[in-house]
């Protein structure tokens, strides 16, 4: 993976937070991402170039499976009504993801951004949708969202293998809120904040490591020789270390794993 690349690249979705760019034509690709913890909508040019990005945190969803769907529905519309407020056109076409292994909610996530006024022209799991940004040939991208770890396993440039289990980012926000005893919001708060890192990483070691023993069922040293993270709890400063020792294969992840799989799931959308 050309790390350079994939840093340079994110870095202009998250310049698109704030700053609207001009597209090289009228046509416009969104990816909707439903998180555990945010929902995301990025927009990107029929180039692949950023555009415009809008989040939201959110908690309606728990491990890829919708439970407040009007909540999403409206997040999801206001979301869109303020990207085209900012574009001055409709957007019309979506592509959306969810965790590995729980395609069974596919239909519900559909719903949800047709709901809010999207046709949606392509269904993917999120680590594949990861591989859009980072175009790796061989290796695993592990996606640790907030309610779940995915992996998928590439091989000559193909997915030969997905696999999701629920744990996550509001693991790590539960075991920081029982440590410290804080209210849930306010672990969520600590967690996100850069400055705590240091100090918080030893309490979540061993969250760290379950999520690392859920890689070892899949990924084996002798078969990979590289682990790419993305999703929003890899931004924990230190996280990569922990699984890299823990799984003895070389990992590595951009300068914002937040940003890679919404900004997959928009490069795959069909326009």
């Amino acid at each position: 993976m050309d790390l350079k690349r994939v840093d340079d690249f994110i870095r202009r979705v998250e310049e698109s937070e704030t700053k609207t760019f001009s597209p090289v034509s009228d046509k416009l690709k969104v990816g909707v991402d439903l998180g555990t913890a945010y929902i995301v909508l990025v927009v990107l040019d029929e180039e692949n170039n950023p555009i415009a990005c809008e989040k939201q945190a959110a908690n309606m969803l728990r491990d890829g499976v919708v439970l407040d769907y009007a909540g999403a529905l409206r997040t999801v519309a206001q979301l869109k009504e303020k990207l085209e407020e900012r574009l001055g056109v409709e957007l019309e076409n979506c592509a959306i993801a969810m965790p590995a292994g729980t395609e069974g909610s596919a239909k519900t996530h559909q719903y949800v951004a047709e709901g809010a006024g999207f046709e949606v022209t392509n269904v993917l799991d999120e680590p594949s949708s990861a591989n859009a940004v980072y175009q790796i040939k061989d290796g695993v991208i592990v996606d640790i969202g907030g309610g779940t770890t995915g992996l998928a396993i590439i091989r000559d440039g193909k997915v030969c293998r997905i696999e999701d289990e629920p744990t996550g980012g509001t693991h790590l926000t539960l075991v920081l809120s029982g440590n410290y005893h804080i209210p849930f919001a306010e672990a969520e708060a600590m967690k996100q904040d850069y400055s705590k890192h240091k100090e918080i990483l030893p309490v979540l070691k061993a969250v760290v490591e379950k999520i690392a023993t859920i890689i070892n069922r899949y990924a084996k040293p002798e078969e990979t020789d590289t682990i790419y993270l993305c999703g929003g709890t890899c931004c924990l400063t230190g996280i990569e270390d922990i699984i890299e020792k823990e799984t003895g294969i070389k990992t590595i992840k951009p300068m914002n794993p937040f940003l890679v799989t919404p900004a997959g799931i928009a490069m795959n959308c069909q326009i």
